[in-house]
């Protein structure tokens, strides 16, 4: 909404003229609406007003010559009707009142009729605390939200996801260091029980007796014995 448009137009140069033009065609082209407040259609250039669909009115005194003159050049810029005689509706309208033309569905402008305008309902003064509550209470959105709502987010909901990624390659390397482990402490512990039977007394007078005996078979030594104890 450009209010006082008026302003914006006046004694403005044609190359600034151009820019607005530009300007007023790309928003459009964007979808979004462009209006411009100000007393009398004549405010604004031909080429700028072309390109503005939705139009609304208020009454326009006819006293002078000037403002029959600006009446009727404000009636070439609205849709032809035959319902009105617009010349005359155009100075008869009331306090909320107005002419309007807007674009259908198809980007077509419909027929300009008069259309009686609700002003926007509200309280000129502070509200107490009670009255504020009141008012919020009944609004759907409070029913809506009144109670906390604290949603998982996509941050809480990637980042469990990850936690667990990593809880599972910990695991892995876990179970892969103790796979490996396992068979040196077998080995370990095997080699340890062998050291012990080996290093004690019992083993070592057992080898000693086979030592000995095995020397004996080979070189006769028990046999002279024998005989020399014999004889």
């Amino acid at each position: 909404f450009l209010d006082e448009a008026h302003l914006l137009f006046k004694d403005a140069p044609k190359a600034f003229m151009d820019q607005i033009d530009q300007v007023i065609r790309l928003i459009r082209s964007k979808g979004v609406g462009v209006f411009f407040c100000t007393q009398l259609t004549q405010d604004v250039p031909g080429n700028v007003l072309a390109q503005l669909g939705n139009r609304v009115h208020h009454v326009i005194r006819a006293f002078t010559p000037n403002d029959v003159k600006a009446l009727k050049e404000t009636i070439k810029t609205f849709p032809k009707s035959e319902f009105y005689d617009m010349e005359q509706q155009f100075t008869q309208l009331g306090t909320g009142q107005a002419f309007i033309t807007v674009l259908n569905e198809k980007g077509i402008p419909t027929e300009t009729v008069v259309t009686h305008l609700a002003p926007p309902a509200s309280f000129m003064g502070p509200l107490d605390s009670k009255e504020y509550q009141a008012h919020l209470e009944q609004s759907d959105m409070y029913q809506k939200y009144k109670e906390p709502v604290d949603p998982r987010s996509a941050f809480e909901i990637l980042g469990e996801r990850m936690q667990k990624v990593k809880e599972e390659q910990e695991k892995a390397v876990e179970e892969k260091q103790a796979s490996k482990a396992a068979p040196r402490a077998s080995t370990r512990k095997e080699k340890s029980t062998f050291e012990e039977v080996m290093s004690s007394p019992v083993t070592k007078q057992v080898g000693k007796e086979l030592v000995r005996g095995v020397f004996g078979m080979l070189f006769g030594t028990t046999s002279r014995r024998r005989s020399k104890g014999l004889f």
